[in-house]
């Protein structure tokens, strides 16, 4: 016979065992932003835009953010008077339409339209919101480029109150050639008229094409139909 002793030792072992196992946790996905932002899934569309073409207009109802793959992008607003002005040219890595996030926002102030082919990826409004409070990695990205927005807007703003059109017209074509970007310029830039790149600047199509004309000269362009932007053209921005 077994002793109780005996019995309860097995017992108290068997319980012991029991406190020792655990369940193992599942193991957590990493998230991917960078597959995220390149493939379509849950809330996510592909959208393909031949120049000219509206991402979105003024007015539309804001349910939406799109982010920009490949190609350009030119956000503008039209005045009541009819008047329309650039406010900002995106490219690859960029972001528009996300004022649809702020609830304070039910319509968009700005349209979007493609200046080359582009490819954009549409992210729903709730889709966004979920994975801006899910994903750190994700809502790095996107906060990094709201900061990179707001400080283009004031440049833009100083640009426009002390610059001369000339240096605005520069900047443009700089902006545009992407100078300043972690990836090498353009150089080509989209082919665009005078009477766009005057409203893009806020100064007169005779003024573009005196300017235009000007750096030609200089060597800082090749422009013959399409714009060829040379490194060169930065010193007529710097120049004081």
């Amino acid at each position: 016979m077994q002793s109780t002793g005996s019995k309860q030792a097995r017992k108290s072992s068997g319980r012991n065992e029991g406190r020792n196992t655990r369940t193992p946790r599942k193991k957590t996905r990493d998230f991917d932003a960078a597959a995220f932002l390149a493939n379509t899934g849950l809330g996510r569309t592909i959208v393909r835009l031949g120049t000219k073409d509206l991402a979105f207009s003024q007015g539309d109802h804001a349910d939406s953010v799109f982010y920009i793959q490949t190609g350009r992008i030119r956000l503008s607003v039209i005045a009541r008077t009819g008047k329309e002005a650039t406010v900002a040219l995106l490219g690859a890595g960029d972001f528009c339409g996300e004022e649809c996030i702020a609830l304070a926002q039910p319509v968009r102030v700005t349209s979007a339209n493609a200046i080359t082919p582009s490819v954009l990826l549409k992210i729903d409004r709730k889709e966004m919101i979920r994975t801006l409070h899910q994903e750190h990695a994700f809502s790095d990205i996107f906060v990094s480029h709201l900061l990179a927005r707001n400080a283009r807007v004031q440049e833009d703003l100083v640009d426009q109150l002390f610059n001369s059109s000339e240096k605005r017209l520069a900047r443009v074509l700089l902006l545009l050639a992407q100078f300043g970007k972690e990836k090498a310029p353009d150089k080509v830039i989209p082919q665009m008229s005078q009477e766009v790149l005057a409203e893009m600047v806020g100064t007169t199509r005779a003024r573009v094409n005196f300017f235009m004309n000007r750096f030609r000269k200089l060597g800082f362009i090749e422009y013959n139909g399409s714009i060829e932007v040379h490194p060169s053209l930065l010193s007529v921005v710097l120049h004081d």
